[in-house]
């Protein structure tokens, strides 16, 4: 039901949405005062009652081995709830080619928590400088057709450890961004365990390896409801008019109320700080379109299985599986202890409010027979939890780190 009216609801505002927006551009060039406070208030309702769709990648040139090359995005593998793309760099100079050729392959491992996979598109565009990139996009639940059946936490991390044996783990670096930490540390567990080859590297970047360590409002919300509530009330069906109607998922906008109302204050005042730019005129240019980019992004969520949602709440932020040594996929136990040839480096933000600190780190306890020489932590100051793979920070002080991991750990110790 609670689906079916958030679906009226969009009914309702999208003409308003589009009404406003038209009011905004139309006085767009119209210095009068009364015009510039019409035109303000207008952009601001726009902004708040408008849909965000799914945004692409758009990743364009980067410079890569002192030269500007273009890129590709390559589809190489579709799942029902994934696609494994390659974010593949063209030159027509042969040394480029040989050089980007020899660059070290990467699998980011994108978060299925909420967010498009897009979210992580300034951790790729970075990475892509010095590595060959590719990347877990998951889909959108609301449009996996029923027939296809449920997605659970078990399937995440097979899709993982499939995705690691496709680009062959011998020749790879894995980096995971928040959420997937957990299942891609088992997918590797498993790997180790049962004698399958690891990745070069494991970067974990903000997840919650063990919830129990300096605990967020993310993890007080799992500790005291009880699962059934979680089903109860965060659980619905997806309307008709999408291809997966029918399913039960954990909805997009649900998810976005909740990262909105954890800090809440600052987003009133970011909209509110957009306001005023537009009553400037022509000054406030590039703070609105500063703001603009960041809210298409954020405001752009997905929908979630809900066998895989209550799944990763009840392995991950109740019981704690991993950290505990409980944990099983398909009866087969999860140890990180049987890692031995993957080097560990766990980075976190010490402003972090999803994943709080000593969380992520939490895997250097758990992956006992990686020697000393092939573990790293970083705490990032100054960071919060989107600063870790987003914005200056991760650019200027995160990602010389994560590179120079990548480059003295490319072969078997």
């Amino acid at each position: 039901m609670l689906y079916a009216l958030h679906e009226l609801e969009r009914c309702l505002l999208d003409p308003l949405a589009e009404l406003a927006r038209i009011w905004s551009e139309s006085l767009e060039d119209c210095a009068h005062p009364a015009a510039r406070v019409v035109r303000a208030n207008s952009a601001l309702v726009h902004r708040i009652a408008r849909e965000y769709p799914k945004p692409t990648f758009g990743i364009g040139p980067v410079t890569a081995h002192g030269r500007e090359v273009e890129v590709e995005e390559q589809v190489l593998e579709t799942r029902p709830f994934c696609r494994l793309v390659r974010f593949a760099r063209k030159s027509d100079a042969a040394d480029t080619i040989a050089a980007l050729e020899a660059d070290p392959r990467v699998l980011v491992c994108a978060p299925l928590s909420g967010h498009h996979p897009t979210l992580l598109r300034d951790t790729i565009g970075t990475l892509l400088r010095d590595h060959d990139v590719y990347v877990t996009e998951w889909l959108d639940a609301r449009d996996v057709p029923v027939l296809e059946g449920v997605f659970h936490l078990d399937d995440y991390i097979g899709y993982i450890r499939d995705f690691i044996r496709r680009l062959d783990a011998r020749d790879l670096h894995v980096v995971s961004v928040c959420q997937p930490t957990v299942p891609v540390l088992a997918a590797i567990s498993l790997d180790a365990s049962a004698g399958a080859p690891t990745p070069l590297t494991l970067t974990l970047m903000g997840g919650p390896i063990d919830a129990r360590k300096s605990p967020t409002q993310v993890n007080k919300l799992a500790t005291t409801h009880s699962l059934d509530w979680f089903r109860a009330h965060m659980v619905h069906r997806v309307p008709r008019r999408y291809a997966g109607h029918g399913r039960a998922v954990y909805p997009g906008f649900l998810q976005l109320t909740a990262f909105v109302q954890m800090n809440a204050q600052r987003h009133a005042e970011a909209y509110r700080t957009y306001w005023l730019d537009h009553l400037r005129g022509e000054g406030g240019a590039a703070a609105i379109a500063a703001h603009e980019r960041f809210y298409d992004e954020y405001n752009a969520v997905l929908d979630m299985d809900a066998a895989y949602y209550l799944d990763t709440v009840r392995t991950v932020f109740q019981e704690f599986a991993l950290a505990n040594g409980t944990w099983q996929v398909a009866g087969a136990p999860v140890r990180p202890q049987d890692i031995v040839e993957t080097a560990l480096f766990t980075i976190e933000g010490a402003l972090d409010d999803i994943s709080g600190l000593g969380q992520t780190e939490a895997a250097h306890a758990l992956c006992t027979a990686v020697s000393a020489g092939q573990r790293q932590h970083f705490v990032a100051a100054g960071c919060g939890h989107y600063g870790i793979f987003a914005g200056h920070r991760w650019r200027e002080v995160i990602y010389p780190r994560v590179r120079d991991f990548v480059r003295a750990h490319g072969a078997r110790a």
